[in-house]
């Protein structure tokens, strides 16, 4: 065995065909093939689970139980393994509380970093807050020029009534002989009598004196006699201060965290008073989370009626007469006109009808006189949806007016480092964030001892801020919720930290890294997973990117087909090798095979979305062509999301599919929604969550098929109905496994297995069910079918047979009708949905929006993908697709294309038109994806 390689032997997971490999250590392997193959089985089922398996085997007995529990992998044996990290897209955060600084851990070194050498200033007025010791304050105020004429004051009472007559006698007892009261210097032998009924405010006089080098110690005596009398608070009256220039006649110094003007007192600061998941740091308002749940004013009230024709959704109907009676009465009281718009109203009398007001109103309800207040449709709203699932329907996210989205308290957020508070660096780029770091002059104010605190933590921020700027996530920022980020951008956020910890002698293994990449940004990724193999590193990348195939160092080709017809090693060699092979992935890659659907249809209907300002789009106004594919493309972060699923997307569903609750971007307007009549959104998210779940279930095909079996004559016999063929109920389902097919053992220290059930043999059913024939096979015999068997088998029943026909059509052939949904892929479940739409009866007026269809899909797939998207369009539908595959996008009708560049420097629609019109004009444009267009359409 060569000492350089891994040699795995006789691999059988999922539908591996015993399969013998050799891949070189140290390098960049790249596993390719058809979606479906095997290839995340070889590599994430077999290598990564092995080498984890064996790492946990050689820990303790007692630490291996609280482990995830890793089974064995179906292999003769794989020699050479080295450690395994995985780095795969289903490990975004689904936390609230999340964001990409906790994900990475910067955000635990800002936080370390502002609270040793953050400086506290009061949120109210801004002034500084230094808490000083005795010492520090007698340093500061001898620092003052020569010269200076000081009155050093203590202050004893601020804004505070009473007489204060014993105060002022225990003053002169103690020998002090001036005081200022109110602001008037005053002596304290003279008569002083204090209106008790008014605020004062009282300093006593320590000392006058002269900033001079032999009042030293008389000025350092002062002070503490000052800090002695006030309680640790020392006022200092400079009565020159203009002569000297300077900028403060009155200097406050306090040895509390205090604002004296505000009279706020602070906490000492700790890494804590600035974590939103800790009550010390966390806003009250929204527990950090910066955002709070309120009843939306928009859902409550229609603007465009009067209220006598129901402006007030809520009150207006069946069973709400006692309200709107009300209103109306509280209306006719206040002089507001019913019959009139709600929007043409003025603010007064909408702050009423809102909020109601003191004065009672006098009404008839069923023969009686009422006399109410009116507490306005707010609170009346709130009383009468006491329904929670009810009131979610009225209320939506609005930004917490406390800490306006930043999650922290207003003390956290005042700490400033340079001239920057914590929150403004969260909400800059990541690029800009790290020139600020970079930049030494922010921090050329620090002293000595805060020099040798930061200079640890600056390294550790600058470093993985350079990491993530590195693999091309420049553009979005430390505070973005980790909910919103894609599962390639959760890829290269762990692949950054990875290359921050610097191991080496690692396997690692990737899923699709580049996925939505821009092709731009796909050269960055290269390099960044080039300097993890340089490091000493195995990296095997399960990718379908051209670029990423180009540039590695050993080539692996998964096929020949998928599903049943995979499994086996096509091809394994260098790309010189691979140019001479004769497997579908060379065929694409060399230009052997095209994928080209060249319609080029004409623009004539139009949506036209008019001032979007949402993230980084500033009011931005734009036209997408109905009855075409269009592609809205351009570089990570620059708009496409935010235009599409946050603006289009809320308002059409709301529109067409009269959806309830959605979040639509204010002052948006859309024209055009009523040339189509319904919205459809496809996107990667799993067909089911649970093993009950699977592809039969989902597509609807499998009601067709108990329904069939009922039918039969055994079971008409036998009294059964369709619900006997369900293996989710009793009845039919064998009921040790309740009808799962497997049963869990638990194996102390040992992985769970899942065992087929004894009972059934895996075949979910009782005996008495598989008693019963349709063509001479039983329910479990049709659910182990693959698409394509049962596409045959059911040519007679056109309901079934259409929906495998269109399962076929999109090139999912190859799985079975009862595959357990969790074993699906991304891409493989959203063909699934898409197979359901093409399955319904079709309008001919649908809108279709799909966020990057072709992730995970094989060159060959994009081909079968790209040719049922315009079959869509032929039928008088409109596809809409956000993509970065330049296969696809050179195929469309029409490009939008956005940019120039990601985060603050996109968010503008920089070219538009058909795929040579983007490429021909990039160089006027500055369009990236013209530019890669041309090289793709050989312009």
């Amino acid at each position: 065995m060569k000492k350089d390689s891994i040699v795995i032997t006789g691999a059988r997971e999922n539908n591996l065909k015993n399969i013998n490999l050799i891949i070189p250590k140290n390098k960049l392997v790249v596993m390719t093939g058809i979606s479906g193959s095997g290839k995340s089985t070889l590599a994430f089922d077999t290598l990564y689970a092995e080498g984890q398996r064996r790492y946990m085997e050689s820990l303790s007995s007692y630490a291996r139980q609280f482990l995830d529990r890793v089974g064995k992998p179906d292999v003769d044996k794989i020699e050479g393994l080295t450690p395994a990290i995985a780095i795969d897209q289903k490990t975004t955060s689904k936390n609230p509380r999340s964001t990409v600084g906790t994900i990475t851990e910067i955000y635990d070194y800002f936080r370390l970093l502002y609270a040793r050498v953050g400086i506290q200033h009061c949120h109210q007025c801004g002034k500084k807050i230094s808490q000083m010791s005795a010492s520090d304050i007698i340093n500061e105020v001898a620092k003052l020029p020569e010269g200076a004429k000081l009155v050093l004051l203590a202050p004893l009472v601020s804004e505070k009534k009473g007489s204060y007559a014993d105060l002022l006698e225990s003053l002169v007892h103690k020998g002090y002989v001036r005081a200022m009261i109110d602001g008037v210097m005053v002596r304290l032998d003279e008569e002083i009598e204090l209106s008790k009924t008014k605020k004062h405010t009282i300093k006593v006089v320590i000392d006058r004196v002269v900033v001079k080098e032999e009042n030293k110690e008389r000025i350092a005596s002062a002070v503490e006699k000052a800090l002695k009398q006030s309680y640790g608070e020392l006022e200092v009256d400079i009565l020159n201060a203009k002569e000297l220039d300077l900028k403060d006649e009155h200097i406050h110094y306090s040895e509390h965290n205090a604002c004296f003007d505000c009279k706020i007192s602070f906490d000492p600061l700790e890494p804590l008073s600035f974590s939103f998941n800790s009550p010390k740091g966390a806003c009250s308002e929204c527990d950090g989370l910066g955002l709070r749940y309120a009843l939306d004013v928009d859902k409550i009230i229609d603007i465009d009626l009067p209220i006598e024709k129901g402006a007030v959704k809520i009150i207006y109907g069946f069973n709400k007469g006692y309200y709107f009676t009300f209103l109306k009465s509280f209306c006719a009281f206040n002089g507001i006109d019913i019959t009139v718009p709600y929007s043409e109203l003025e603010e007064h009398q909408k702050k009423a009808i809102l909020h109601g007001k003191p004065d009672e109103v006098t009404f008839l309800w069923k023969k009686h006189e009422v006399k109410r207040v009116f507490p306005g449709m707010i609170r009346i709203a709130y009383d009468m949806l006491k329904d929670e699932k009810e009131l979610n329907d009225y209320m939506s996210e609005k930004v917490c007016n406390i800490c306006n989205s930043h999650r922290l308290k207003r003390e956290s957020l005042a700490v400033k480092v340079g001239t920057m508070g914590i929150a403004d660096l969260l909400k800059m780029p990541i690029t800009k964030t790290y020139e600020w770091f970079k930049d030494e002059e922010n921090f050329s104010y620090f002293d000595n001892q805060s020099q040798l605190i930061s200079a640890p933590i600056l390294n550790e921020i600058r470093e993985r801020l350079y990491f993530l700027h590195d693999v091309g996530l420049g553009y979005i920022t430390l505070g973005r919720d980790a909910r919103t980020i894609s599962g390639g951008e959760a890829q290269r956020i762990r692949i950054a930290s990875q290359i921050g910890s610097g191991l080496t002698g690692v396997l690692y293994v990737l899923d699709e890294p580049s996925i939505g990449l821009h092709e731009r940004d796909t050269l960055k990724l290269i390099r960044t997973l080039r300097s993890l193999q340089e490091k000493g590193n195995s990296v095997i990348v399960v990718e379908h990117d051209k670029e990423t195939i180009e540039n590695a160092d050993f080539i692996v080709d998964i096929g020949e087909g998928a599903g049943k017809f995979g499994g086996e090693v096509m091809f394994s060699g260098t790309l010189a090798q691979l140019k001479k092979a004769k497997t579908l992935t060379a065929d694409y890659l060399y230009g052997r095979k095209k994928i080209e659907y060249f319609y080029r249809r004409e623009q004539d209907k139009f949506i036209e979305i008019k001032n979007v300002t949402l993230n980084n789009i500033k009011d931005l106004s734009v036209k997408i062509p109905l009855n075409n594919f269009v592609c809205i493309t351009g570089v990570s972060g620059s708009g496409k999301s935010s235009l599409m699923l946050q603006t289009l997307l809320p308002s059409a569903r709301e529109l067409l599919n009269h959806a309830r609750k959605v979040n639509k971007v204010k002052g948006v307007t859309i024209i055009g929604l009523e040339n189509v009549d319904k919205v459809i959104y496809l996107d990667q998210s799993p067909i089911g969550r649970t093993p009950r779940s699977n592809p039969a279930t989902y597509t609807g095909v499998m009601d067709e098929i108990r329904n069939l079996f009922a039918q039969t004559k055994e079971s008409q016999i036998r009294g059964y109905t369709a619900s006997r063929f369900s293996f989710n109920v009793k009845g039919g389902r064998c009921e040790k496994c309740q009808g799962e097919g497997e049963n869990k053992i638990e194996m102390h220290f040992l992985p769970d297995i899942m065992v087929k059930c004894d009972s059934c043999k895996g075949q979910r059913y009782n005996n008495q069910t598989l008693e019963v024939f349709y063509k001479g096979k039983t329910i479990a015999d049709v659910l182990a079918m693959s698409v394509e068997e049962a596409f045959e088998f059911f040519k007679a029943i056109p309901k079934i047979h259409l929906k495998m026909k269109t399962l076929v059509d999109v090139g999912l052939g190859y799985i079975t009708l009862g595959q357990n949904a969790v074993t699906l892929s991304g891409g493989e479940a959203q063909r699934i949905k898409l197979s359901k739409e093409l399955s319904r009866k079709d309008t001919g007026k649908t809108l279709y929006i799909l966020d990057e269809p072709t992730t995970g899909l094989h060159f060959a797939d994009v081909d079968r993908l790209t040719k049922v998207l315009h079959h869509f369009v032929e039928l008088g539908n409109s596809v809409l697709i956000i993509e970065h595959n330049l296969d696809m996008i050179k195929n469309a009708d029409y490009i939008i294309d956005m940019g120039p560049e990601g985060g603050s420097g996109g968010g503008l629609v920089i070219a538009e038109g058909s795929p040579e019109e983007v490429a021909s004009s990039y160089k006027k444009t500055g369009s990236y994806t013209g530019e890669y267009l041309v090289k793709e359409l050989e312009l």
